[in-house]
This record gives C-alpha cells, sequence and structure tokens, in this order.
C-alpha cells in the first residue's frame, strides 16, 4: 500500500518504461495543476499537497491491470476533468492514442494546453458530451467517478468490444456498484486500490447486454 508522497513517487519512478523524461513530464504536470486550481476547482485543494498519491499514482495503477499489446489502444478516458487517469496516463504512455471525454469548457481548455504543454501529441480532447461523440472501438474505457456503474456502461458500451479492458475507479462504491449491476455480460472484478485501503478498482469486460425476460435469444 503506498501510504505517502515519497512512496507514490518511488512507485511510480520503478514502473516499466518510466523513465527521466517520464518523471520530468509528471512533474511539471503537477505544477501546472496547482497553478490552475488557484484559478479553477480542477481537485480539492488539500489533494494537491499530496497530488503523488491521490492522483498520479492512483492513475498509474492501472496500467497493471492490463496488458503491453492493450496499452497499444486507443484508450478512451471518460469525463477527464483535470486529466485523471488521462493525462498521467499519456504522460506514461506518451505514444499511446489518448482520448480524453470532456464537456465542460474550462477543463476542455486546461486539458488541451496541458496536452500541447507537456508535448503530449497522441492525447486529444473530446469536447463534448459523451453521448455526442462518435462511435469507435477502443482497447480500454477508463472513467473516475464520472457515473454509476449501470448508468457508465449505458452511455458508452458502444464503444467496447468483448475484448476492451475496463478500469474504473470506485472509491468505497465499488464492490457495492458490482453486485448491484444488472442487465449485463461481463466478467468485473475489483481489484484493491494501491493509494487508498477503502478503495477498489472495477476491472474487466463486457459482451454485451443480457436478454430481457420474455424475449427471444
Amino acid at each position: 500500500m503506498i501510504t505517502n508522497e515519497a512512496e507514490a513517487r518511488q512507485w511510480v519512478e520503478a514502473q516499466p518504461g518510466t523513465d527521466a523524461l517520464t518523471m520530468e513530464r509528471l512533474d511539471r504536470l503537477a505544477a501546472m495543476l496547482a497553478e490552475e486550481n488557484r484559478h479553477q476547482n480542477l481537485v480539492s485543494a488539500a489533494s494537491i499537497a499530496e497530488v503523488w498519491q491521490r492522483h498520479i499514482a492512483d492513475s498509474a495503477q492501472l496500467l497493471s491491470h492490463v496488458s503491453r499489446e492493450t496499452l497499444s489502444g486507443p484508450w478512451l478516458d471518460l469525463g477527464t476533468g483535470a486529466g485523471f487517469p488521462g493525462l498521467a496516463v499519456a504522460c506514461l504512455l506518451p505514444d499511446m492514442p489518448m482520448l480524453m471525454v470532456e464537456s465542460r469548457a474550462r477543463r476542455i481548455d486546461w486539458l488541451s494546453r496541458a496536452a500541447e504543454s507537456l508535448g503530449l501529441n497522441q492525447a486529444k480532447v473530446l469536447g463534448s458530451r459523451l453521448e455526442l461523440v462518435a462511435d469507435m472501438q477502443v482497447r480500454v474505457i477508463s472513467a473516475r467517478a464520472f457515473a454509476p456503474l449501470g448508468k457508465l456502461l449505458e452511455l458508452s458500451a458502444r464503444f467496447s468490444t468483448s475484448d476492451t479492458v475496463w478500469l474504473l475507479p470506485k472509491g468505497r462504491s465499488a464492490r457495492h456498484e458490482l453486485s448491484e449491476l444488472a442487465g449485463w455480460h461481463h466478467a468485473f472484478h475489483v481489484k484493491q486500490s494501491l493509494t487508498d485501503p477503502e478503495a477498489g478498482i472495477i476491472v474487466g469486460t463486457v459482451s454485451g447486454k443480457t436478454a430481457k425476460k420474455g424475449s427471444k435469444a
């Protein structure tokens, strides 16, 4: 379990493929976030002092739940907001196509400026409501505090194949949301977060909706 800023930074630095340029990008992202947070409420003020544990390592841990082949992308991050996990993952995997969906104008501007400043040429902001994003198929779908699990699937299953990996940090509600999920063929399970002992991450795949009672298969 990662319990402080030093441990979070060390853990990220030790991940496969992380080099000096990666750490430089992440440091710049942290500094830019702190500055932007003075102008708009991207994250809680208290979490700025714990940015590596609460946001960067919290995002980076998602990579441990997908294969390197899957990480060829594209990766679709829903409701990216402040940039987590989207921008943080893009810093770690700058050659992978990262598509960040965000509908709020000021956050669209922030994500676009940050991606450009960090040289993340493969990271694109889809500045729109999710319902208006064109259909596509992606390798990974992530969403951090975007919507309850059932609603999330209704909104975004059209981007998924049976091989798409879903990575859904859900905090304390992970096991409850998964236990309440109905109407979908899925292979979801809950993984313990490395950055919060009370948080879980829903990980897995979806193969479609279940047939309604009385309907023909």
